[in-house]
């Protein structure tokens, strides 16, 4: 359940009133959910916009719609608007946006794959790309699997030594080296050629 709070429902309210739109809601998606870099994104929308599986809360005089996507991760949130001199500030608190943090009894497999996706595929993003682990060796080798724009990429072993290697090694003493499992020859769309 998303809770808004009165001044929250009201600064919307406004907003939609200004637009002159009939039926106008404000729709509410997690951008980045279960990583560091979780955030939220607020937009106007229409019954047309909706795609259906929408999570609907009925405010005062308007709808606030949560893309279905979105609902694990804003589940619990709290929506707040604070008047100030310069207007006001909106603030959402989403203990769920970011991801639960690891367990501190969590194995080897589940902190390699924590700093895969809280640390490293987020960097590999702004290329097009991902990895993924495909399997942990008894020896302590992390068998990476490379998708999007570093299937194929002519820098994936630069990425793979100088980047990844040292970030997993770092933050996971266990692991002893990596290894790339990706066929890069059937790569459709690399960073590099």
């Amino acid at each position: 359940m998303i809770v808004l709070s009165e001044t929250a429902q009201d600064h919307f309210r406004r907003l939609i009133e200004q637009q002159e739109i009939a039926d106008l809601g404000i729709r509410l998606r997690a951008v980045h959910p279960g990583t560091p870099q979780g955030d939220c994104q607020l937009e106007f929308c229409e019954p047309a916009d909706l795609h259906g599986d929408e999570w609907q809360v009925e405010c005062s005089g308007f709808s606030l719609y949560v893309e279905g996507t979105s609902v694990p991760f804003l589940d619990g949130a709290e929506v707040d608007f604070v008047r100030d001199a310069t207007g006001g500030q909106l603030t959402i608190r989403a203990p769920a946006l970011r991801g639960a943090p690891l367990a501190a009894d969590a194995s080897v497999v589940e902190r390699v794959r924590h700093v895969i996706e809280t640390e490293i595929n987020p960097q590999l993003a702004s290329h097009g790309g991902r990895v993924s682990l495909r399997e942990l060796t008894g020896e302590g080798i992390a068998v990476l699997q490379f998708g999007g724009g570093c299937h194929g990429c002519g820098m994936v072993d630069t990425t793979l030594r100088n980047g990844i290697e040292q970030t997993l090694r770092q933050r996971v003493p266990e692991i002893s080296g990596v290894r790339d499992a990706t066929d890069h020859a059937t790569g459709q769309n690399p960073y590099f050629s």
